[in-house]
């Protein structure tokens, strides 16, 4: 066969092309200039038949391609194995890249850590607002729902408050581009507020929003876990207690 003369045609040519051997046809599958449907010249019939329907030429110009099988299998290493020693496979691998097994556990990837800072900083800020906007807010909402200009001035928390219901809201649909203005909002509200209760001489409330306003500060730096638990923590204990010191005083 490697000597035969082959000529071939497609189904709308009016001329056949060749001759070709049959390592030219295969060079020919392989660029996609043939397929199976393409017509050679059967000598023997006389007659022009599909590439196809000549199963040996079909074999030799389209050779089955074998697939490579990946076998699951253990790990050889060049160290003498323990007997007693568990072997490791690829899974195994994967599972301690991942830091899902015991012995790294404490070693899983940076930025998936980060990312779990990031999300607990955010609803510590959530509930820091929250809570501070229901101090500031509940004691006046009388002049809240009244929507008279001039009873609402009266009451400027209820304006700090409204401004902390948007950013709570706002954070909650994850937009974490308003960090410094949240942060602009925490310096914001223990100079109001920390002014307010140091002329009234009021020393406790004061320790309060200071921790509560560091604490909602804190809560859009850090990246670290612990270190964002606790200013969360913070956070919330403090505005709550200003808030309930708001809501109690009424």
């Amino acid at each position: 066969m490697a000597t035969q003369e082959i000529y071939i045609r497609n189904e709308s040519d009016t001329e056949a092309k060749g001759p070709y051997g049959v390592e030219q046809l295969t060079s020919l599958a392989e660029t996609g200039g043939i397929t199976a449907e393409t017509l050679i010249y059967d000598a023997t019939t006389e007659q022009w038949v599909t590439l196809g329907s000549n199963t040996e030429l079909m074999a030799a110009v389209f050779p089955e391609k074998k697939k490579l099988n990946l076998k699951a299998k253990e790990i050889k290493t060049l160290n003498k194995p323990d007997e007693g020693a568990k072997a490791i496979t690829v899974d195994d691998m994967l599972a301690a890249a991942e830091g899902r097994t015991d012995e790294t556990a404490d070693k899983k990837n940076p930025e998936a850590a980060m990312m779990r800072a990031a999300k607990v900083g955010m609803w510590g800020a959530i509930l820091a607002l929250a809570v501070s906007a229901a101090g500031e807010i509940l004691p006046s909402v009388d002049a809240l729902m009244s929507l008279e200009p001039d009873q609402i001035i009266a009451h400027p928390l209820v304006v700090l408050g409204a401004v902390d219901v948007f950013f709570a809201v706002m954070l909650g649909l994850g937009m974490t581009t308003l960090y410094p203005v949240v942060r602009f909002r925490a310096a914001l509200g223990f100079g109001l507020l920390g002014f307010m209760f140091y002329a009234q001489g009021l020393s406790l409330p004061l320790i309060e929003v200071g921790i509560g306003a560091a604490g909602l500060y804190l809560c859009t730096i850090f990246t670290s876990l612990l270190p964002v638990v606790i200013a969360a923590a913070a956070g919330i204990a403090g505005l709550g207690m200003v808030a309930w010191g708001f809501i109690s005083s009424q």
